[in-house]
């Protein structure tokens, strides 16, 4: 292509984009004029595209497919006191605003207080939430009462959410033996639709008068079954 024909196609392109009059003496180019004709085609056909392009891009996308929902087991579930679960929540809080204003005091030093501290040691959990962990040593040694048995008995105390349970027991970690029947008050919130028959494991503090932990169902004792009995002899040698 000539340069008076590459001349000409940029010209004719540029008149086509900016859609400015063409002169008298434009239109009786009749090259000039076939390379402003091809030159509009193009554009139309790109302004088409564009839209169809943004005409997608600004529709909502389609509705996400609501899950499945999950199964749940019906009477292998594990519970603990909702004053355990609030607690660690208003701890869980209170360490993100800690780590925040440790962020901010640091952020113009540029310099970490722990920049020494290996890997290793910053992702170890603490000894202290090790310890009161269900099942550990630490735990056992200061429970009073840690014990299997089978529910004989479900009984809404009246005016309240709270349910009388009678237990046949069935098998003590700790103490090695004690009663075989024993009967609790639990809130109804941790142990929904327990029944008669239900196998059931519980845990008691010394000095508690109610159980703080309560696992349902065969399915939730028995990994906490063998913890207990990995930990007992642990426990044993250590002091609350």
């Amino acid at each position: 292509m000539t340069a008076e024909n590459q001349g000409r196609g940029a010209d004719a392109l540029m008149a086509a984009i900016t859609g400015d009059p063409l002169s008298d003496e434009a239109r009786a180019d009749a090259a000039f004029m076939a390379e402003h004709d091809s030159a509009a085609a193009d554009l139309a056909l790109l302004r088409e595209q564009l839209g169809i392009i943004g005409h997608a891009l600004a529709e909502p996308p389609p509705p996400a497919p609501e899950p499945a929902p999950v199964r749940r087991p019906a009477r292998a579930r594990r519970r603990i006191f909702t004053v355990a679960l609030g607690s660690l929540a208003v701890a869980a809080a209170g360490s993100v605003l800690v780590g925040m204003g440790w962020l901010l005091t640091q952020a113009g030093s540029g310099v970490s207080s722990d920049a020494g501290a290996s890997s290793a040691d910053k992702a170890a959990p603490s000894q202290q939430s090790v310890g009161t962990e269900f099942g550990s040593p630490p735990y056992l040694a200061c429970s009073r009462l840690v014990a299997e048995g089978r529910v004989t008995s479900v009984e809404r105390v009246a005016g309240t959410a709270s349910l009388r349970v009678t237990l046949d027991m069935t098998r003590y970690y700790k103490p090695d033996k004690g009663e075989p029947e024993l009967t609790f008050t639990v809130d109804e919130s941790l142990v929904p639709g327990l029944r008669k028959g239900d196998p059931v494991l519980i845990g008691m503090k010394k000095g508690a008068r109610e159980p703080d932990f309560w696992a349902v169902g065969e399915g939730d004792i028995a990994p906490e079954r063998a913890w207990i009995r990995a930990s007992l002899p642990e426990a044993r040698d250590l002091g609350c």
